[in-house]
């Protein structure tokens, strides 16, 4: 493995790490600012609406700067929004610091697939970028747990404080090893892209990943003040639970992209949202007890980000047949609608905290899910209507 794709995977692993670590401290930072658990959790929000702002604007209008220095500015950006976190001093301070690391968070995985590919013979262009994503993942297994650790033992303050050390670690590591000219194709530009979002079929999966998503972190930013304060984990173990949801998100993934492979991507993900929408129910009974909500938790984990494969592929196949010239911009939209689902699904289930209670998130988020199974299930039968071009059937394989 390049040396420059080990740096860009410890990129993701810091970035993935700053974007989920807020999961586990919304309790903590709620105590220590004053605020409402409610409004400690628009901080997830306000980060992924950064993202998904981020993604498609801010990579087009970045688009003649040479990608190695945008790869570094990047990482500065990353690493001061994580240290204004670190020395914020009320609660508008820290939000300013999660939307700039947003925005970072939101262009270096627009560019940093194009530079992945570029370090790497072609026939070796999709393991490339496996690897780089796979930072977020190992984020989710160990980055999070670590970080809530930290947070809830030497205080908030004190993760972000760590975040930052890794972003210096990247900013190095990327500085050193990735090459100075990388090839990569011209950027979209935002009127390519606007003209993605004028099909509907795209859309639709917009939507699907958009309503997926949301439904589950209604529920999931709420996690933390869920396992405190209904199930009577102390705040000590609340990373312990997230190691282990973070394990079965590893597995999860597997599983899910075996499944779309083999099943293809409208059956695949018509089980997994139907699987993640049963968990959510179950979590709002179990939640009372700690041994059957941790259980819950672990099956939950195996569902949550499982149809990420299934959704990547599948809008990468409706954009051949629907917008060929713009495949890369599709699915970076994808991305966009992923930050969009949880910017949303977080302030409602701040609503829904405010106005309810913390135990009606998840069989509300359950019920989100199901929206998204339809969705799914449309999509199908509109890839029926039209069986030559079916992205699950032989025929537009062989077409493509």
């Amino acid at each position: 493995m390049p040396l420059a794709l080990l740096a860009l995977t410890i990129s993701a692993f810091a970035i993935g790490t700053t974007e989920f670590v807020i999961v586990g401290l919304i309790p903590t930072i709620a105590a220590d600012l004053g605020v409402s658990v409610p409004s400690a959790g628009l901080l997830v929000s306000l980060y992924a609406l950064g993202v998904a702002i981020g993604a498609p604007v801010l990579t087009a209008l970045t688009g003649r700067v040479p990608r190695k220095a945008l790869l570094l500015g990047l990482m500065l950006l990353f690493t001061v929004g994580n240290l204004v976190a670190w020395q914020a001093p009320g609660y508008a301070s820290l939000v300013v610091a999660r939307v700039l690391t947003g925005l970072a968070h939101g262009v270096f995985f627009s560019i940093g697939s194009t530079i992945a590919t570029g370090l790497v013979p072609r026939e070796k262009a999709a393991s490339a970028i496996a690897t780089m994503f796979s930072g977020l993942t190992v984020a989710l297994v160990t980055g999070v747990p670590l970080g809530t650790f930290i947070g809830q033992h030497l205080g908030w303050r004190e993760t972000f404080l760590a975040v930052s050390l890794l972003g210096v670690i990247a900013f190095v590591a990327s500085a050193v090893f990735v090459p100075r000219h990388i090839k990569s194709s011209p950027p979209a530009s935002v009127l390519q892209q606007l003209k993605v979002l004028q099909q509907p079929r795209l859309l639709l999966v917009y939507a699907m990943t958009a309503v997926g998503y949301g439904g589950s972190f209604v529920a999931f930013t709420f996690l933390a003040p869920i396992l405190q304060q209904v199930s009577g984990f102390s705040a000590g173990a609340v990373s312990g639970v997230l190691l282990v949801y973070g394990v079965s998100v590893a597995v999860g993934n597997i599983w899910g992209g075996r499944l779309a492979d083999r099943r293809g991507p409208i059956a695949a993900l018509k089980l997994i949202f139907a699987g993640l929408a049963a968990v959510l129910f179950v979590l709002s009974v179990t939640a009372n007890n700690p041994w059957l909500a941790l259980a819950t938790v672990l099956a939950w984990g195996a569902f949550a980000f499982g149809n990420v494969p299934g959704l990547q592929v599948y809008v990468v196949q409706q954009a051949e047949q629907h917008a060929p010239h713009a495949v890369d911009v599709a699915s970076g939209l994808n991305i966009a609608a992923f930050n969009l689902g949880i910017a949303g699904g977080a302030w409602g289930g701040g609503l829904i905290v405010q106005h309810l209670g913390l135990l009606h998130t998840p069989w509300i988020g359950g019920l989100i899910v199901i929206g998204a199974w339809l969705l799914t299930a449309r999509s199908g039968r509109l890839d029926r209507v039209n069986p030559a071009f079916a992205p699950d059937k032989p025929a537009f394989a062989a077409a493509h």
